[in-house]
């Protein structure tokens, strides 16, 4: 097998090359009359960090698994720097790969597991030894080479699998929900973990999740998967804030979503009646008069009129009735009764200054114009 390990050590600091870049082109996956891949296009840039990020059935993990080689395509291409690899297999195509599982050999030490894929391209054994020693002092887990998964936590577990994944220097890791099986608290500092690990590493991270903060929180960019394609790809902030559909805008973050008619155009502002109220919103596209849209926006960007402190920013406003209010500890969470009978959710943050809203009050809310958008 190829042997690509150069003689420095694993971090961006010590020389190593960039990340790899990757190019989809019309990929395509189909079982039977089943398609779970629809002519998929997508640049990955060297050295990022982007998240295909879907629902079930999304087609994300079947994308990953083309890219590792182990699913075929059933049409398009895949290239790594510029050159395909469709035809090549897995061990041919230098990527690292971590599972939900771990995949972490129970008869092997930590030492032995590690250095697995090095004794597989015939690395002389002084060199893995040196090798799986500083890959453990990346993930700060020095001295563990002699224990056996048994003996680790599940957070541990999962450092020592990527760790078997990037000691043989790959210039691509793949990643297929790897913090999954971890509790939410081990899961959230994990999240920032691999932050810093990519950041050192400086090599191209893929990452498969079902979960939207994970994405949110790791990601340079990101692939919202749907049906197969890609529904909208950017940094997490232009996805949060500018979804392209109400799939997106529902499915990465919680958002209200109001029917309403376009009844004039301000600019670039579109005004729309919205329960009975003119609601304004910022677009790039174009509606006739009379057109019906769907009004969203965040519910932590609505307050309620007394609380809100930016009144220099156009704001809409809107008559409510208190349905549901619930302390969730750092929030407070609302469920709110439009006067034209639309539930609306509005969360803030819970303070020893701000008063828990009593259920049947009645309220008005705001939010700002520039924080409101059609989908």
């Amino acid at each position: 097998m190829e042997q690509e390990l150069p003689p420095s050590d694993l971090s961006r600091d010590g020389g190593r090359p960039p990340g790899a870049s990757v190019s989809l082109t019309s990929l395509e996956k189909r079982y039977g009359p089943v398609t779970a891949v629809a002519g998929v296009s997508l640049e990955i840039r060297s050295g990022e960090f982007l998240t295909l990020l879907g629902p079930s059935g999304s087609g994300k993990t079947t994308t990953l698994m083309m890219i590792a080689g182990f699913e075929t395509p059933s049409s398009g291409d895949i290239a790594i720097d510029g050159a395909s690899v469709v035809a090549k297999p897995p061990y041919r195509r230098n990527i690292g790969m971590v599972f939900q599982n771990y995949a972490l050999f129970p008869h092997l030490t930590v030492e032995e597991n590690i250095g697995f894929p090095l004794k597989q391209r015939g690395v002389p054994k002084a060199e893995r030894t040196r090798l799986v020693g500083e890959v453990l002092e990346l993930m700060q887990l020095p001295g563990y080479g002699g224990r056996y998964p048994r003996q680790l936590s599940g957070g541990q577990q999962q450092r020592i699998a990527v760790a078997r994944a990037i000691v043989f220097k790959p210039r691509l890791l793949l990643l297929d929900e790897p913090l999954g099986a971890l509790d939410k608290q081990l899961r959230e500092d994990l999240q920032i973990e691999m932050r810093r690990l990519h950041a050192e590493l400086g090599i191209t991270f893929v990452l498969v999740t079902h979960d939207q903060d994970e994405a949110l929180t790791m990601s340079d960019r990101i692939a919202v998967m749907n049906h197969g394609g890609v529904a909208q790809i950017g940094q997490p902030e232009d996805l949060y804030d500018r979804p392209c559909d109400r799939f997106v805008a529902g499915f990465i973050g919680q958002s209200n979503f109001l029917p309403a008619v376009v009844c004039g155009v301000e600019g670039d502002t579109v005004v729309t009646k919205c329960q009975g109220v003119l609601v304004r919103a910022v677009t790039s596209q174009r509606f006739a008069i009379g057109t019906e849209v769907t009004v969203t926006t965040r519910p932590e960007r609505l307050r309620f009129s007394d609380q809100h402190a930016e009144a220099a920013r156009p704001l809409n406003r809107m008559n409510v009735t208190v349905a549901e209010a619930v302390f969730a500890g750092e929030r407070c969470r609302y469920l709110l009764k439009s006067d034209g009978g639309a539930s609306m959710v509005l969360k803030e943050a819970s303070s020893a200054t701000v008063r828990l809203r009593a259920v049947g009050e009645r309220a008005e809310i705001a939010w700002p114009v520039a924080d409101t958008i059609l989908v």
